[in-house]
């Protein structure tokens, strides 16, 4: 198996393709270069989805992720591009991308970044006594 760095997301195939479930990803450890400084640049990223035909394979996503290590990118420019590839990829009926960047000079940012298939309709939230 390779430990370098990779764009690729590979995937597999939902074994519950009939029902609607939610997948939650953290990766506490996300690294990105300042564009403006080419310091480091820390976040949280949290996936959430809710997969159609396919699923994310984690070790690729890890790769995935740390392809970012070197690359120069404003934190709203890497939080869509990190949606807008995994939506090619597994095309899921919801996807959510949360980015908690550290705080850098005394602010802390956070992007959310969202992608609704078109004909997914989100169920009705359940309310128990």
């Amino acid at each position: 198996m390779t430990t370098k760095p990779s764009k690729a997301l590979d995937t597999f195939d939902n074994p519950q393709a009939d029902r609607d479930y939610t997948i939650r990803i953290d990766t506490p450890e996300f690294t990105c270069l300042c564009p403006m400084t080419g310091q480091p640049d820390f976040a949280t990223i949290q996936v959430e989805y809710i997969p159609d035909q396919l699923c994310l394979e984690l070790k690729a996503l890890k790769l995935y992720f740390w392809s970012y290590r070197d690359e120069g990118a404003f934190h709203e420019a890497v939080t869509n591009k990190m949606l807008s590839d995994m939506v090619e990829a597994i095309q899921p009926r919801f996807m959510r991308v949360s980015a908690d960047f550290n705080v850098r000079g005394g602010v802390y940012t956070q992007v959310v970044a969202e992608h609704r298939a078109d004909n997914w309709v989100a169920a009705e939230p359940v309310v128990l006594p």
